[in-house]
This record gives C-alpha cells, structure tokens and sequence, in this order.
C-alpha cells in the first residue's frame, strides 16, 4: 500500500536509518544525521595529555638537535627531525579535540564535507581535520507576532501562537536551509495565518470549530500544520498554544455590543421561564388550598399583574385595593 501523500514527514531519530525525505516545494534533502567517529573522554583526556607532553619534548629534541648539528655531529639531524614530527604530531592531535556541553551537540565537517555528528557531552576524540558547529538540541520556545487575518466568517481577529520545539536533525537544521530558527518562525506564522482562516471566530457551524471556543482543538491542527512544515529542516514540534485572541479594533465594539445582547437574550429567557414556573405555582397554590376561587378575566389579570412584578427591570409598587375586588 503507497504511502499517503498528505501525511506530514516526521523527523527521523538521531541515530536512526532514514529514507531521503521530501520537502513541500518538491526539493530531496540527501542529507541526514548520522554518528561521527569519536573516542569517548577517557580516550580524549589520554591523548590531550600525551599531546601536552609531546610538545615540551619535541621543542627540546629541536633543541638538542640544533646544539649537536653546530658541532657538527650527524645525529643531530635525526634529533631534528624526530622533534619536527613530534611537534606536528601534537598540533595535530590538538586539532582533534571537541568539547560537547549538555543539550548541545558537534555537526563535523571535513573540507566542507559532512561526516556526522558528535552527541556525547564532554571532551571526545574525533577525526583530524574536522570542522564542528555548535547545534543546540535543548528545547526552545518563541512567541509569533500577533498577527491580523480574517477568520473564515471574513472577520478581522488579532491571533499570536507560542511555539514549543527542539532540533530533532541536526544534519537537516545545518544543512537543509539558512537559518532554522528563522525557518521556524516563519513557517509558525504562516501556519498560523492558515489555520485562523479556516474556523470562525465563535459561533461555529454544524461540524465546525470555532477559534474561541475549540482552543485545544485549533492549538492540536495548528501544531500539525507546524510539523509538517519544518520537518524539512529536521525540526521538531513539541506543543503550539494559542496565546492571544481577539477581534480587530474596528470591529471590537459592535462584536462587543453582539455578545452583550446575546447574553441578554439568554438571561431574560431565564427570568421568564423562572416567572411562568412561580406564577404556575402560585395560582396552582392558591386554588388547591381554597384561598380564594378566581375567574378566567380576574385569573389572566394576576397572571399579568405577577409576570410584571417577576421579570420588570425595576422595582414594582404596588397599588392596594381598599375596596371590593369586583366592584
């Protein structure tokens, strides 16, 4: 069964064996991580010490071949000789040295060429020749410029995004584009701009989800969207959160002004409703214990009587009759 083509690549492991990924534009990355040859701390301690040593000792074989060849003894030569190749050798082996602190790691490079990447902390041993940059693999965040779009109900709302990540390949982060810490804010920002055009603000549709509303939802398929686009440079995204929303200034008010009357209307069907039950339950009250025994004219009168009493915005004052209710 082919793969499916909308599937988001997801970055290799470190160490792992991968097929050449493909980026969205169409362009084959050759390019993955892979372990470079190094000798742990102890090896590397032993020969920095050894190199420490070779090079006092060379100097002094250079020395003492010079004196003897002033003197003209032949074995001077070979003293001279022999201090040469140890000097070199020490600077050689000085060349060799890599520090790696923790979170970071050593992408080596030998004349341009790129033979694989250091992750053990400490000092290591590695190839002679090799050219290393320091890439962080700790995890990194970043807050996206607030951004102004329209959501898909055409209205302008200001939305921003915190974005969680780590470099998972760090052959890809170095090699793959530019700059990767630009890469990723720039493709955060625009899978940000995508996702808030595809859902309304609020009051979702039948199957939709709003960007109020379904925050984890819209954070869950933002955080996909930014996957999928920065798995070229072997990066990856541990958590998107949305970290601001609102609508646009020019239409803030009036938006503002919906909401108040939505929540009015809500809050007068709630009076009401409680009204109707009270008044129910009053003239249920008074006709089962015999109080008083009304007609349907004087029964509608307190029925309106007590529904402007219940659901009046102000204070009512009532008005005692003195005289005979039906006079």
């Amino acid at each position: 069964m082919s793969p499916d083509p909308h599937t988001p690549a997801v970055p290799a492991a470190p160490d792992a064996v991968a097929s050449e990924p493909v980026g969205h534009d169409g362009i084959r990355v050759d390019i993955v991580e892979r372990p470079a040859w190094h000798k742990g701390s102890a090896a590397g301690i032993t020969a920095f010490l050894l190199s420490v040593l070779a090079i006092p000792g060379g100097l002094a074989l250079l020395i003492r071949g010079g004196v003897l060849l002033d003197n003209g003894l032949s074995s001077g030569g070979i003293l001279l000789t022999l201090g040469i190749v140890l000097v070199i050798a020490a600077v050689l082996v000085f060349t060799m040295f890599t520090i790696v602190a923790p979170g970071q790691t050593s992408v080596r490079q030998f004349f341009g060429r790129y033979v694989g990447t250091v992750r053990r902390d400490g000092i290591s041993f590695v190839a002679p020749f090799t050219t290393g940059r320091k890439v962080s693999v700790r995890v990194h965040n970043f807050e996206t410029h607030e951004l102004k779009v329209n959501d898909s109900d055409g209205n302008p709302v200001h939305i921003a995004a915190i974005v969680v990540w780590q470099v998972a390949d760090t052959a890809k982060a170095v090699f793959a584009v530019e700059s990767y810490t630009e890469f990723i804010e720039t493709q955060a920002e625009a899978a940000l701009r995508h996702v808030a055009t595809t859902h309304p603000y609020d009051e979702p549709g039948p199957g939709e989800q709003s960007l109020r509303g379904s925050t984890d939802l819209v954070s869950a398929e933002l955080a996909e969207e930014v996957a999928a686009r920065v798995a070229i440079a072997g990066l990856e995204v541990l958590e998107v959160r949305i970290s601001s929303l609102a609508y646009a200034p020019e239409i803030a008010q009036a938006m503002l002004q919906r909401q108040q009357a939505s929540a009015v209307i809500a809050a007068r069907e709630k009076i009401v409703e409680g009204a109707v039950t009270m008044v129910e339950q009053a003239l249920g009250r008074l006709e089962d214990d015999g109080v008083v025994v009304l007609d349907d004219e004087r029964r509608a009168q307190m029925v309106s009587n007590l529904l402007l009493v219940l659901t009046s915005d102000q204070r009512a004052t009532p008005v005692i009759n003195a005289g005979s209710l039906y006079s």
